[in-house]
């Protein structure tokens, strides 16, 4: 096999030098195959190459080169615009682009070595170009049905490559680098292959500037974090034998750390990059180690390139790929302990334009994509099985967060590490008024609207019995919030939020209506039409999912980062993670507990948390592809823009947890001694 897909490789390399020269490919197509054959050439010699064999100055040159056709100011001109490849080639134009950015996973190939990807790629590029070259007219469609083709022959391939890039912990291309690099040279980051920015490098910079005590304090919080998932939800993490790191470049000293630290828990860390392959990417989300994006445009017009070939046969055959992917790597995937993320902020947020020729899902593609991803949820719960596996997540600011940027990383530190006990202590206090009443009310001020009345579960066996759970910085850093999972019968009113950024994309005035726990109706301001608003929600927050359910209500205690935030002037920078312990906050799609409903959850009183399931995700014993959609979208209603939290007693009579955004309820007016210092300052 080796030495066939040498021989493939050699014989495609050849026959690329040809195209450079020949110029048999008629305008205005001659452009692109000139171009994308350099490129393919480029990527060889980077495969070729020893690893030691540039400066570093000659890296940070090629790392720019490789990226700059996405930049900002060359983005208009590039093929990897859906908009400027249509202008450029009419109605192939769309094709083209998919092709290109399938083409732009060649740069992680080449620096990981990856001589089958490189090959197949280029087998499929030449195949395109013979099309063009042979002189004939050359119809859309089969350009179409060539790019189809290679999707779906290789499916089965990309499948068993990418489960095993997240299960088996043997050799890894990123692990190398972060255990074995200097890392106090931030050159070792060109070595991956992403896009390297400034962010990237001040990151590596500012952590090398940091004791080696400190990091280890850092990296303890983020892996204690995870081992309390495991203890917390009454899970044997003694049965786990792999756990997933996901990072952002420049972090490699912590994550080095971690990986020491996880090792003393008989844990070995598995380290995978983003997905490089169409076939494997789900919308813009990167889920694994990433470095730069050149273009946040570039990710969000290319977010449903598979319309060019989801078809129900694909679908099908995806998810045989996947079983059998799964099945091949079944005992990986029983010792796998799931994931820990250190996840980022503080990028300029991003709001998108619609780019009308990009590819886009038909209803029908709409309606195979979230099937696809409910059957995929499924199929992967069979083989990591929710009630066995748990996960941490943590986030850190970026250097484009401002000038203030190593203050602000200082106080994210603090913020992370806050007294477990003392908030305990606190929101246990909210979680015992609560628990009083079935039902909560929620209202905005300050020019938010919100105004929502929330079903809480009734208790049977209220000394044995809770509603909330109490949430201390384990699986989710840093502490600070009591939440549900409210019953859907009678939950109904309107959430509003003036302004906040979800995912990497900002929504301003976003509003959802419910009805019965139910979306009904939604709009947000960032587009002109009402139309475009709609549909960058139903992309975005539903994922394509129809009235989708209240998932969560919480109630966010963590008031020292609210403050920091407002010190610093970075809530619009914030992370869900962060931003959702800021004040309460609702999630629409799954519950908190979606696939371990049936796993007993106790807070540390001993009290049982009954609410893990609603009128939906009970249909998971009939039917799983009605239970659960696979996505669970947090939305905060900052203190500033809240009113009131109270409970309504069966007489109508409501009791106040919070007032004009503080905390009245007796026993949690520690909390407001952030907002008090900050006043006075």
């Amino acid at each position: 096999m080796d030495e066939l897909v040498m021989e493939r490789y050699a014989l495609s390399k050849e026959r690329l030098q040809g195209i450079i020269t020949e110029k048999e490919v008629p305008e205005p197509f001659s452009d692109f195959f000139e171009k994308g054959a350099g490129f393919l050439l480029k990527m060889t010699g980077i495969m070729e190459r020893e690893e030691d064999g540039l400066t570093s100055e000659q890296r940070a040159i090629e790392n720019r080169e490789l990226y700059q056709d996405l930049f900002p100011a060359n983005y208009g001109e590039s093929y990897g615009n859906p908009a400027a490849a249509v202008r450029k080639l009419g109605n192939f134009g769309q094709a083209f682009s998919f092709l290109y950015a399938e083409m732009r996973g060649a740069i992680v190939w080449a620096f990981e070595k990856r001589i089958w990807d490189l090959t197949v790629l280029m087998e499929l590029f030449l195949e395109l170009y013979s099309a063009f070259a042979c002189g004939d007219e050359v119809k859309e469609s089969t350009v179409r049905s060539i790019l189809c083709s290679y999707v779906n022959d290789y499916c089965p391939d990309f499948a068993r490559d990418r489960v095993s890039e997240i299960l088996d912990p043997g050799e890894q291309f990123a692990l190398k680098i972060v255990m074995e690099s200097d890392l106090t040279d931030p050159v070792y980051l060109y070595r991956y292959g992403e896009y390297v920015s400034e962010n990237e490098i001040r990151t590596s910079r500012f952590l090398s500037s940091l004791e080696k005590e400190e990091v280890q304090k850092i990296a303890r919080t983020f892996t204690e974090g995870y081992r309390q998932g495991f203890i917390v939800t009454g899970k044997d993490l003694g049965k786990k034998k792999t756990v997933n790191i996901r990072y952002h470049l420049g972090f490699e000293r912590i994550v080095r750390e971690a990986v020491k630290q996880f090792e003393e828990m008989g844990l070995k860390s598995i380290l995978y990059r983003h997905a490089s392959h169409v076939t494997e990417k789900r919308n813009q989300i990167r889920t694994g180690y990433t470095g730069a994006t050149a273009n946040p445009q570039y990710e969000y017009d290319h977010r449903q390139d598979a319309a060019l070939f989801l078809t129900s046969d694909y679908m099908k055959k995806r998810l045989r790929s996947l079983q059998n992917a799964y099945d091949s790597h079944k005992e990986l995937a029983g010792v796998h302990g799931g994931p820990a993320v250190i996840e980022t902020f503080g990028e300029t947020p991003f709001s998108p334009e619609t780019t009308e020729k990009a590819l886009s899902f038909s209803d029908t593609q709409q309606e195979l994509f979230t099937e696809l991803y409910s059957e995929t949820a499924q199929l992967v719960n069979r083989y990591i099985k929710g009630d066995e596996y748990s996960y941490t997540i943590i986030a850190y600011p970026l250097p484009e967060i401002g000038k203030d940027y190593p203050e602000i990383f200082r106080e994210i530190i603090r913020i992370n590490s806050l007294d477990y006990f003392v908030y305990r202590r606190i929101q246990q206090k909210i979680i015992d008024l609560m628990d009083t009443c079935e039902w909560a009310e929620v209202k905005g001020r300050n020019g938010n609207r919100t105004d929502l009345r929330i079903h809480l579960h009734t208790l049977t066996d209220p000394e044995r019995q809770t509603n909330f759970e109490n949430c201390v910085a384990d699986v989710n850093i840093p502490v600070g919030e009591v939440f549900t999972s409210p019953l859907l019968a009678g939950t109904e009113g309107t959430l509003h939020v003036k302004k906040v950024y979800l995912e990497g994309l900002l929504f301003r005035d976003l509003r959802l209506v419910f009805e019965n726990g139910r979306v009904i109706d939604y709009s947000c301001s960032n587009f002109d039409s009402e139309e475009e608003n709609r549909k960058y929600i139903e992309d975005n927050i539903f994922y394509q999912h129809v009235n989708i359910p209240m998932g969560e209500f919480a109630i966010g205690t963590n008031t020292t980062a609210y403050v920091t935030a407002r010190k610093f002037g970075i809530e619009d920078r914030l992370p869900i993670l962060i931003a959702e312990k800021m004040g309460p906050h609702f999630a629409v799609g799954d519950t908190c507990y979606s696939w371990m409903e049936d796993v007993p959850v106790y807070n540390p009183d001993g009290k049982e948390i009954i609410a893990r399931e609603n009128e939906i995700s009970a249909l998971r014993k009939e039917d799983p592809s009605r239970a659960y959609f696979n996505c669970h979208t947090d939305i905060t209603i900052p203190y500033d823009e809240l009113d009131s939290v109270c409970v309504i007693g069966n007489d109508g009579e409501k009791t106040a947890v919070i007032r004009k955004g503080r905390f009245v309820l007796e026993g949690t007016e520690e909390l407001n001694e952030p907002f008090r210092e900050f006043e006075n300052c």
